[in-house]
């Protein structure tokens, strides 16, 4: 990456910086033997912390039958490597939103970012199933550089960040070498190293935009968001049939899946969006852009019947 570009962001207000309490939790967790008992006096020590927790846990996503009122018992549920997404989702999201950035559709970035995380997550569930949980991560923050940037580079930035929009043109690594010397790819890498996610969420993320980002699981997860930010895009908007076409056809290939395991997925990804848009309080809107996808997934399902 540009050292110019390290510079400036090292010396720039424009990356988070993570609570105390969401750092010392990721420590814990790093530990593959780690003791719930730590885990709970970490969060224990932020009300805020322990609050958001219990209604994580309490949430129609994870359907408990009785209300659940005992921080460990909330853990325990939510599991490790979710309870880490979701405090890190939940925190960031309220930072990045503090900040005004002219020109950043941040009500927009949050939406395809969450619709990213869900996608990643499914798709995952079927070509590297173990890794679904740094899929839904890494879909999550893949485009975290991209307000990074926008805040602490603004003029130089703005002609590739105002293209992240509602039908903009993709964003595209070339332009943003060419405009400031790295890719928001590298970028968010950058970042959540310093956060100190694991490595493989990282490389997974620095490797997005690559169309050949080798073998491995950083490869096998970098490919399932790049799949999924193409298709949370379609989501986010109001696509042609003739794009949402494409995608779901570059899905297949890229990921070696059938079309019909692809439209099954589609089928049932809104309810886990909308349930994870209300507990990391992103406004999404309700639109009849799934039927739309799924009813075109549909048709070229019964193409292929018939040509065959």
């Amino acid at each position: 990456m540009n050292t110019e570009v390290i510079e400036i962001l090292k010396n720039s207000a424009a990356v988070p910086s993570v609570p105390q309490v969401v750092t010392r939790v990721m420590q814990i967790m790093q530990d593959p033997q780690f003791d719930y008992d730590d885990v709970v006096k970490a969060v224990s020590a932020d009300a805020g912390a322990v609050s958001e927790i219990l209604r994580l846990a309490n949430s129609a996503l994870f359907g408990v039958r009785q209300k659940v009122v005992v921080l460990r018992q909330a853990l325990t549920l939510l599991g490790p490597k979710r309870t880490r997404s979701l405090l890190l989702g939940r925190y960031l999201v309220d930072s990045m939103n503090a900040k005004a950035i002219e020109g950043m559709d941040m009500i927009y970035f949050w939406r395809r970012s969450l619709a990213t995380a869900v996608l990643a997550s499914h798709l995952a569930n079927v070509v590297a199933r173990k890794l679904r949980e740094e899929a839904f991560i890494s879909g999550l923050l893949a485009k975290i550089g991209l307000p990074v940037l926008a805040q602490a580079m603004p003029t130089k930035y703005k002609p590739v960040y105002s293209q992240y929009v509602p039908n903009g043109e993709p964003v595209t690594a070339g332009q943003e070498i060419q405009a400031i010397g790295a890719s928001h790819a590298e970028v968010s890498a950058m970042i959540l190293a310093h956060w100190k996610l694991p490595e493989v969420i990282t490389m997974a993320v620095n490797l997005q935009l690559s169309d050949n980002p080798g073998e491995g699981e950083a490869a096998s997860i970098a490919r399932v968001i790049n799949a999924a930010d193409k298709l949370a895009r379609l989501l986010c908007e109001v696509p042609e049939v003739d794009e949402v076409r494409r995608v779901c056809r570059d899905t297949t290939e890229l990921l070696n899946i059938q079309l019909n395991v692809l439209s099954s997925l589609l089928s049932t990804v809104e309810q886990d969006i909308e349930d994870l848009a209300d507990i990391l309080r992103i406004d999404i809107i309700r639109s009849n852009v799934y039927t739309l996808i799924i009813k075109t997934v549909q048709e070229q399902l019964d193409e292929e019947t018939v040509t065959a």
